[in-house]
């Protein structure tokens, strides 16, 4: 319930700002520019709408695969898509060694699910159920389209701050307090944005276990892919970097994840069953302040918090 109140206060501060911006605008310029750059910002915002899952494709190196080529791939997905009342997404695999999974897509009608080449060999069957449990709850969630929409917001104070900033006129000293006001606002609800991905990353770790996947399953996936990208070639990390907001994890914070990790496996085995997982449930988590200062510029969540979050989905 209370992901569900954060999402909503979020929708409704986002929305404030273009409101008073609107206000702002109108009041003292005249509607017709704040128009201009809300319309240029939603077109430009549906053009990669359009033509992401292309752009994904083909920087992903994805291929799609049939049931005969991977039909306990297929199984899983055909099983969770069933219990979730969505479509069955496409199924497809990345030639990317870095180990993870995304789903993509402009609708719940269009949907993907993808695996890593790197993520196939990496986990059990229950644990990739329960990663494919989370993607699949992403589709079902709109999260996308939710993505999608709130990125308008920043894009529009963009242009306001650069046509304001820069612009003359007879009230020039307005017109750049306007610009500079909304350039802030464009940092501010950037910073939004990200938060909002980081509660639909919570959302979706909550979807695949009312999925009837078991937490700890997705604790562990989620600790080996933190140890698999740690692991990864740098170079290969560096070609992620654009599209990690996609992935399961953060591949470029696993370096840093994995030692904070180590309390979790308690007996080093590499993965985390079910008492390391009621563990840190009853442990206070302690986030430095660093760690805590990244979060906000990441488009996923600190992994310990994450963590202690699926031990309380834990029954």
């Amino acid at each position: 319930m209370w992901l569900q109140i954060r999402m909503y206060l979020l929708l409704a501060a986002m929305f404030g700002i273009v409101y008073a911006l609107l206000v702002v605008v109108a009041g003292s310029y005249g509607v017709g520019g704040f128009f201009f750059y809300a319309i240029l910002a939603s077109v430009m915002l549906l053009i990669q709408y359009m033509i992401g899952p292309k752009m994904v494709e083909w920087s992903m190196k994805i291929r799609y695969v049939s049931e005969q080529e991977e039909p306990e791939l297929h199984r899983i997905v055909s099983e969770l898509s069933q219990k979730a009342g969505i479509k069955k997404p496409r199924v497809c695999i990345s030639g990317v060694q870095v180990p993870n999974a995304f789903a993509f897509g402009r609708s719940i009608s269009d949907g993907r699910v993808c695996v890593t080449s790197g993520i196939m060999n990496l986990l059990s069957k229950e644990e990739l159920r329960a990663v494919l449990g989370h993607e699949i709850s992403h589709l079902k969630n709109r999260d996308v389209m939710v993505i999608t929409m709130l990125s308008v917001i920043p894009m529009i104070c963009w242009y306001l701050a650069w046509s304001f900033m820069f612009s003359g006129g007879r009230n020039r000293d307005n017109t750049a307090m306007v610009g500079l006001v909304a350039l802030v606002l464009y940092f501010i609800t950037n910073l939004l944005v990200l938060y909002g991905s980081r509660i639909r990353e919570y959302y979706a770790d909550k979807g695949s276990v009312e999925l009837g996947n078991q937490p700890h399953h997705l604790a562990s996936a989620l600790y080996k892919l933190v140890y698999g990208s740690a692991r990864a070639d740098r170079n290969a990390l560096k070609q992620m970097e654009g599209y990690k907001a996609f992935f399961l994890n953060d591949p470029s914070r696993a370096a840093n994840e994995l030692r904070e990790m180590k309390v979790i496996d308690s007996d080093m085995s590499g993965s985390v069953d079910q008492t390391e997982l009621m563990n840190i449930r009853n442990k206070k988590i302690n986030v430095s302040g660093t760690d805590k200062f990244m979060e906000m510029f990441s488009t996923h969540p600190n992994m310990l918090k994450r963590i202690k979050h699926l031990s309380e989905l834990s029954g």
